[in-house]
């Protein structure tokens, strides 16, 4: 039959086959058959993030109809105790609405191994049952194996893992692991670490868990720069002043101190989400959105940081001492249960990195980041030179300050941009107004929590947003000479709990002419 002559509804059906193939990257991808097996699985991370997004990503319709989920933990429970503790989980935690369908088909794939890591016969147990998933559940023998446990037994369950052969690939099966920050101590430990992990598992099925990049307003980063004429134009030391990369908690380390004694601010934060921001806002467009374009240009951009010396005056860190938080008098840090009256642990850290490359050389990226400060805000402020000339009486642009972009990554994502305008009235007067994008406004779906979609990457093998090897020994070279050095010099400066970190914070940027923002 020739086509002019096909029945009506076989030309609709070929066009709209037409339509979704042209709009296919902009449809939801839905992962294959899959499991994942977390470990750690009755911590906080797991409840309060893990199983809430593997139930929003369901109920998105996102996941396969046989997906399952294995816990693994030293508790004597049955399955059927584990998918009471996912239950509350999901509806104390979870961001989509409860459905009852959802959660039933999801329960049905839900099974949990009692054991301890270093128990054989536990995980030949895990072996057994995901043998008995694959036939049950049709989940084709592909599985991610989440380590939401201390670094400190990942030997135990990674060599557990290839004793079994879980980790093992066969045909067009695959095995995956998910592993938490902190990627290391220092750079000599990341790389011990990388070698424990490659060991077992080849490093395209190795995902790290930065839960930043997953944020809308991080991704957004890379649709504002490369998908508009506007910004990158004047995206260099030409007309770029510096750059300052913020991210301020108000809560303190109550509860904390045995993740937190001994790690402090910089290796918690800085090394991890502050140099990915830093990486995303100074890398070169990529070829494209391939996960070997982006990390290459990313890679490239972390091996031309380094600390600006002198490191004395260049860095600063702090520790909180009682004050005032939201009205509430709050303790210090050193009256926290679980530290020692002489702790040294950095609450609070800031630094000063230069980028050398052709586009930044000379604009100087501040870094800082600390707890029980002045409110919770994660952002990257990107301050401009001020315009050479102004033709205008010094009184008529007294309140004026320098033009910025700020990325607002949490709370309240999106984007705000401040310029000079006239104010109304007979008088020419200048001064500082703000153009603001809320993704609460501007969209009417709600942005997906971080993990759902590092999730959903890590079951799809999309990598982009994972941070390879390079990256993590890139980013502990650049923080491990100034973590040397206050090794060598003393201990943290103290600041009251509700403020903005210790004076010799701002000491340091006002020795470059400059203040921190207050966001």
């Amino acid at each position: 039959m020739s086509s002019a002559r096909r029945p009506a509804t076989t030309a609709a059906g070929e066009w709209v086959n037409r339509l979704r193939d042209s709009r296919d990257k902009r449809l939801p991808r839905i992962a294959g058959p899959c499991g994942v097996v977390v470990f750690g699985v009755t911590g906080d991370l797991s409840c309060k993030k893990l199983m809430p997004a593997i139930y929003d990503l369901a109920n998105r319709g996102l996941l396969p109809p046989g997906f399952a989920l294995v816990g693994f933990a030293r508790r004597d429970w049955a399955d059927e105790d584990f998918a009471e503790l996912v239950h509350d989980a999901v509806r104390e935690h979870a961001r989509t609405p409860f459905r009852e369908e959802v959660w039933t088909r999801l329960c049905e794939g839900i099974r949990f191994v009692a054991g301890s890591f270093d128990d054989d016969a536990a995980f030949d147990n895990l072996a057994s049952v995901i043998t008995d998933l694959d036939k049950e559940r049709g989940t084709s023998g592909n599985h991610a194996f989440y380590l939401s446990i201390p670094p400190a037994m990942f030997p135990v369950v990674l060599k557990q893992l290839a004793r079994t052969g879980l980790a093992a690939q066969a045909g067009d099966q695959w095995r995956r692991v998910v592993i938490e920050k902190p990627f290391g101590h220092d750079l000599r430990s990341a790389r011990e670490l990388n070698g424990i992990v490659n060991d077992v598992f080849p490093e395209e099925s190795v995902f790290r868990i930065d839960h930043y990049l997953g944020k809308e307003t991080v991704q957004n980063i890379l649709a504002l720069r490369f998908a508009n004429q506007l910004y990158e134009p004047i995206w260099n030391s030409n007309y770029v002043d510096h750059v300052q990369i913020t991210m301020a908690e108000d809560i303190g380390l109550a509860g904390r101190a045995g993740y937190y004694e001994g790690i402090g601010a910089a290796r918690d934060v800085i090394q991890n989400h502050l140099l990915q921001l830093l990486a995303l806002t100074a890398m070169e467009e990529p070829l494209s959105f391939s996960p070997e374009s982006l990390r290459g240009e990313k890679i490239k951009v972390l091996s031309a940081t380094k600390p600006a010396e002198p490191l004395d005056e260049t860095t600063a860190r702090g520790q909180y001492t009682a004050g005032w938080q939201g009205g509430t008098q709050v303790v210090g840090v050193l009256e926290e249960a679980g530290f020692q009256s002489d702790s040294t642990t950095e609450t609070f850290a800031a630094i000063t990195l230069q980028v050398d490359t052709r586009r930044w050389a000379g604009v100087p990226f501040f870094l800082r980041t600390g707890k029980r400060l002045g409110r919770r805000v994660t952002e990257i402020a990107v301050i401009f030179k001020r315009a050479p000339h102004l033709p205008f009486e010094t009184t008529m642009t007294e309140e004026l300050g320098q033009n910025a972009l700020v990325i607002r990554v949490q709370p309240d994502e999106g984007v705000t941009i401040r310029f000079g305008s006239k104010v109304p009235g007979t008088a020419m007067e200048v001064r500082d107004v703000t153009m603001d994008f809320r993704y609460g406004t501007a969209f009417t779906e709600s942005s997906p929590e971080a993990y759902e979609r590092l999730l959903l990457d890590v079951l799809l093998g999309e990598p982009s947003l994972f941070p390879v090897n390079a990256e993590v020994e890139l980013s502990w070279g650049i923080l491990d000479p100034v973590l040397e050095h206050w090794a060598r010099h003393g201990g943290p400066d103290p600041y009251p709990a509700g403020t903005w970190g210790p004076a010799s914070a701002d000491a340091m940027i006002a020795r470059t002419g400059r203040v921190w923002r207050r966001p």
